[in-house]
């Protein structure tokens, strides 16, 4: 079952999981050996995020959060570690990721690495500039895949 692994360093892992065991090598991927959330930002995807992971100081995971608060259309509450991002059927069961959404994944966390760097030089003026500017970035992206441009 394909999914991907998107990590707090903006890395995108395309990952093939078992579909006999999926829920425990998402445990291990994710570090999170007890909890495990299960998240639906996409009606077609399950993020599955560390349950404890801000908690315990795990870094944010930027990436993650702009492509969750894209396909969300707001800005949603901080993620934090590795992440795992599966498809999910109608009536919510993992399935594997739609190629539409890998793109998806993989265009948000480019941008977001870019924009990171292009922060180095010139810093946003504030939290709130920069978590505007990461969302309107990843909406973009999104947008302009669904339209093929």
């Amino acid at each position: 079952m394909r999914a991907l692994r998107i990590d707090p360093d903006t890395t995108v892992t395309d990952i093939a999981l078992p579909p006999a065991d999926a829920h425990s090598v998402i445990r291990e991927l994710v570090g999170s050996p007890d909890a495990v959330e299960q998240a639906t930002y996409h009606q077609h995807a399950v993020m599955h995020i560390h349950g404890a992971g801000r908690r315990e100081g795990l870094p944010q995971n930027l990436a993650a959060w702009a492509l969750a608060s894209a396909w969300r259309r707001t800005a949603l509450y901080p993620l934090a570690g590795p992440i795992v991002v599966t498809g999910r059927t109608t009536t919510g069961e993992l399935t594997a990721l739609d190629d539409d959404l890998v793109q998806h994944a993989q265009a948000v966390a480019q941008t977001v690495r870019d924009t990171l760097s292009e922060w180095r030089a010139r810093p946003p003026v504030s939290n709130e500039a920069a978590t505007s500017e990461l969302l309107a970035y990843a909406a973009r992206d999104i947008a302009s895949l669904r339209r093929g441009v």
